[in-house]
């Protein structure tokens, strides 16, 4: 099973597929984008678990990528750089950077480090508030015993997975959550079918609680990362 996603946006073509080789041999999926522009496009059309992202880019710059990312998301950037230069460590790290490293790099230090950014962003996950508790937010009533919604005096029963993504985004309202931490909470840990499911089920919800489906207020859509409910 792969572990995470990666994506590396790196200007150098050997460092990329040593990247690439190096990442992919220890279990991890890899994207690889050899500009700034191309690698935010990369993560805003397909997100991605862990960013490692080259200060020096042509064109867009690391710290404009970086930025940018910020602004549609909190995944984990680890930015790589050939200067072993404290203004570009100072730099990184006031961005805001989860880490930093310099070239050249022993690889098995590298893994370590990514893993170890991994771990730290999952942690700060698990505050995520997932108890089956009755709840209001924005006028829509949620019970959990019954599986029901009530909106505007009207009750509707869901099916168990919609309720539970409901519910779940409805308890973190205001909070953008991961794609992959809601098919872990909802469908669990263990999953393996199509992530698309969890897209479809957003649809039917949408269908029940939003005034106009196709111009959803409630539950949000952030490209690249997942969902958030707007109360």
């Amino acid at each position: 099973m792969t572990e995470a996603r990666i994506l590396v946006v790196e200007d150098e073509e050997s460092y990329r597929d040593s990247l690439q080789y190096l990442f992919e041999r220890e279990g991890f999926a890899v994207a690889l984008a050899a500009t700034g522009t191309a690698g935010l496009e990369a993560f805003v059309r397909d997100g991605a678990d862990l960013v490692l992202l080259d200060l020096m880019l042509p064109g867009m710059s690391g710290p404009e990528v970086f930025k940018a990312i910020r602004e549609r998301s909190d995944v984990p950037v680890i930015m790589v750089t050939a200067k072993d230069d404290q203004v570009d460590r100072i730099i990184g790290l006031e961005l805001g950077a989860d880490d930093y490293v310099t070239k050249p790099y022993s690889g098995r230090e590298l893994v370590a480090r990514v893993r170890a950014v991994l771990r730290r962003y999952a942690a700060g996950q698990r505050d995520i508030v997932d108890e089956p508790e009755r709840l209001t937010v924005a006028g829509i009533t949620l019970d959990p015993e019954r599986l029901q919604i009530t909106r505007e005096g009207q009750t509707t029963s869901l099916p168990p997975k919609e309720f539970a993504l409901l519910h779940l985004l409805a308890q973190n309202a205001g909070r953008v959550l991961p794609r992959q931490v809601i098919i872990d909470r909802v469908w669990g840990s263990d999953y393996f079918g199509d992530t698309k499911t969890l897209d479809v089920h957003i649809k039917r919800i949408r269908s029940r609680v939003e005034a106009d489906p196709a111009e959803p207020v409630l539950i949000q859509t952030v490209r690249g990362v997942g969902y958030t409910f707007e109360a």
